[in-house]
């Protein structure tokens, strides 16, 4: 988009504004304590309004989910980073060369200016306020971009930064596609999405214009592989909690099972015992979340039924829900996929809902090289109590991050670093992984009154040479 637009003109005056607040003296360890227990009051003070907010966004929007996967994890990212903050601002102390001792060297974090973060729809407070405790405890000013499918998380955010924080340190920006296009190619000093690959290729070369280092956290078709003879009904209680979770609309959601062949029917009849167990009559159940909007309701239902077409086992996991009442409420069910052809959309495209390939293997090598031969996802979910397989598979496969024996569970470790790999991103952050992504992480070398490296200044004579020969390993 024309950044000279009236769109683009005024987001750099924001950007501007906080850039010039970002010039002066950085925050000092008080000043981001305040701006973190700002954030803190955010999450802790307004529950109740982000879980209505999020009801409004979604049509239906567990409070539970809201509770247990936005609110929690961000007050457990913000307290850390209290805790911690002392500890990472500190100058790290570094080695140097035997050649150049007595001399002492540092890296110093420092700030980076103004962070810009654009946040996905499926966790809008979680996906928000992670990336800004990073940017905060950096010392950083941001400037956050909600998205237009969750206006009401989005409008809630912007009034709250403004009471808790004020303009002057986070700007939230609403708006659609076209502010989004004007966002990503303002010059920040770093910028952190959240999205799909698709949209983080156009983001990428967005930023590229102004040399902007960018964080991408994208998604992908993230396995589960169970080892053979685990036992199903462990498998189906966390992989039921961590599929459904927000109906499957994570972007480390469970994307497709590999099962040995032997145990597939075992594993099939947990899954049907646990979800209807899980969420009995999900079109009425308030626990169970709605799809966004029609259009990625319609998107679901058109992959199942494709799959269909081509041969596969589709079954619906209703659990007494009415086909009617589930398309009034827009709640699909989990829906098992077995044997879906390798060329449907279900097995090349991130689903992101409640559907469930189901692919068999014969020998755990095999399952491998099924991983293998797909893009690297963002996240790998292995079930085995065997320490040399889990050994042989972590080795084996590269994977943006793992949870054994769990699902998600590996992304709301704070002291983990997040991120993909390849199509499914690049960078991380949570913890101090981010504190040092929103950082320019400074090395200063401390020259020594009596450095020995004066004998190598010019003019070279014989004696640099004999020092070069000594250094160089020419002398025994």
């Amino acid at each position: 988009m024309d950044t000279a637009s009236p769109i683009g003109n005024s987001l750099h005056s924001q950007l501007a504004h906080l850039q010039q607040l970002a010039a002066l003296q950085p925050p000092d360890y008080a000043t981001r304590q305040r701006w973190l227990a700002g954030l803190a009051s955010m999450v802790t003070a307004h529950q109740q309004d982000w879980i209505d907010a999020l009801q409004a966004d979604f049509g239906c929007r567990s409070a539970v989910e809201t509770r247990l996967a936005e609110l929690f994890p961000s007050l457990e990212g913000i307290r850390l980073a209290q805790r911690k903050l002392g500890r990472w601002m500190r100058a790290q102390r570094r080695g140097v060369s035997f050649w150049f001792w007595p001399a002492t060297a540092r890296v110093l974090p420092q700030p980076l200016g103004v962070a810009g973060i654009i946040v996905p729809w499926n966790y809008p407070v979680f996906l928000a306020l992670g990336p800004l405790t990073s940017a905060l405890a950096a010392g950083n000013r941001a400037m956050v971009k909600m998205s237009e499918l969750s206006p009401h998380s989005g409008a809630l955010l912007q009034k709250l930064c403004r009471q808790y924080l004020g303009d002057d340190v986070v700007q939230v920006v609403n708006g659609d596609v076209a502010v989004a296009q004007a966002f990503a190619a303002l010059p920040f000093d770093h910028l952190l999405f959240t999205g799909s690959t698709r949209v983080g290729r156009s983001v990428m070369q967005a930023a590229a214009a102004n040399l902007t280092p960018v964080t991408l956290e994208l998604g992908g078709k993230s396995p589960v592989l169970i080892a053979p003879g685990f036992d199903m009904r462990r498998v189906a209680a966390s992989l039921i909690a961590g599929k459904m979770l927000n109906a499957g609309q994570t972007c480390v959601a469970p994307d497709y099972v590999l099962v040995h062949q032997d145990d597939r029917d075992a594993l099939l009849a947990e899954l049907r015992r646990q979800a209807a167990l899980a969420y009995p009559d999900p079109a009425a159940n308030p626990d169970y979340t709605a799809i966004i909007n029609q259009t990625h309701y319609d998107r679901l239902l058109r992959w199942r039924d494709e799959a269909a077409q081509m041969g596969a086992q589709v079954e619906v996991l209703a659990a007494g829900s009415s086909e009617a009442a589930l398309a009034a409420a827009r709640k699909l069910p989990l829906t098992l996929i077995d044997n879906a052809p390798a060329h449907s959309t279900v097995m090349r495209e991130e689903i992101f809902g409640p559907l469930l390939p189901i692919v068999t293997y014969d020998k755990l090598g095999n399952a491998l090289a099924y991983i293998n031969g797909r893009d690297r996802p963002l996240a790998l979910y292995l079930y085995d109590d065997n320490r040399r397989r889990i050994r042989t598979v972590l080795q084996g496969t590269v994977a943006g991050g793992v949870s054994v024996n769990d699902t998600l569970m590996h992304v709301v470790q704070d002291q983990l670093p997040f991120g993909g790999v390849g199509p499914s991103g690049m960078g991380h952050y949570h913890g101090y992984e981010g504190f040092a992504t929103f950082s320019k992480m400074k090395p200063v070398f401390y020259q020594s009154r009596f450095a020995g490296t004066v004998l190598t200044q010019p003019p070279h004579g014989k004696l640099v040479q004999w020092l070069l020969n000594l250094m160089l390993g020419r002398i025994k």
